[in-house]
């Protein structure tokens, strides 16, 4: 659970860089890294230390303690109190070819990157940091759980992956998207058995039936 005296997930650790209110944080998250069909999407949020707060008065938290609805709601308060908000992914073929590790961190690069903002620290969620990238980052365990900010991102993502599927239903009725979103649920797996996969499915990930 965010705490309001932990603005950062960061208790433990001094960073001097966080001292100046006007310091900028990124946090990022993905969502979809789990799924069967689909991209893997990241949300990089940028924000001012001073306006950290602003997200705990919204009660931003983790994407999954979130209905449907009020994720939808938080993206435009969101939106009004960060500076900026933006979307990097992954596509389905370079899940494939890279991995899904090195596509989620390869999403969240460029969702930092869209943002055309140089940050004093960057929050990854998770316990892996961004490879080349030219900011200062630190991963955070859980972040999306810890820090305001990373949970903001994964509102985001969560939020602008699901309408993505949810379109993409239409294009690939045979697999009910809209009920799972592309996650592994027995209904999708049976879908895959009889219909195959689409060019949306990841080649590299594996279908357990029963």
């Amino acid at each position: 659970m965010i705490q309001s005296n932990d603005l950062f997930g960061l208790s433990t650790q001094k960073i001097p860089e966080l001292a100046d209110p006007n310091a900028i944080i990124i946090g990022v998250d993905e969502v979809g890294r789990g799924a069967l069909f689909g991209p893997v999407v990241a949300a990089a949020v940028a924000i001012a230390v001073k306006d950290i707060p602003l997200l705990l008065n919204i009660d931003v938290k983790d994407s999954k303690k979130l209905s449907p609805k009020r994720r939808s709601q938080l993206v435009n308060e969101i939106d009004r109190v960060v500076i900026r908000h933006r979307i990097g992914y992954a596509t389905v073929t370079e899940i494939d070819h890279l991995n899904i590790l090195q596509a989620s961190l390869l999403a969240m690069k460029r969702a930092i990157l869209k943002l055309k903002i140089e940050p004093n620290i960057c929050l990854i969620d998770g316990n892996k940091t961004i490879p080349h990238l030219a900011f200062p980052q630190k991963s955070l365990i859980k972040g999306d759980d810890r820090s305001p900010v990373i949970a903001a991102a994964s509102i985001v993502a969560k939020v602008w992956r699901d309408d993505l599927i949810i379109r993409w239903d239409k294009r690939y009725p045979e697999y009910n998207l809209h009920n799972h979103k592309g996650y592994g649920t027995l209904q999708h797996r049976q879908a895959i058995v009889t219909h195959g996969l689409s060019n949306q499915h990841r080649r590299s990930f594996k279908v357990i039936i029963g």
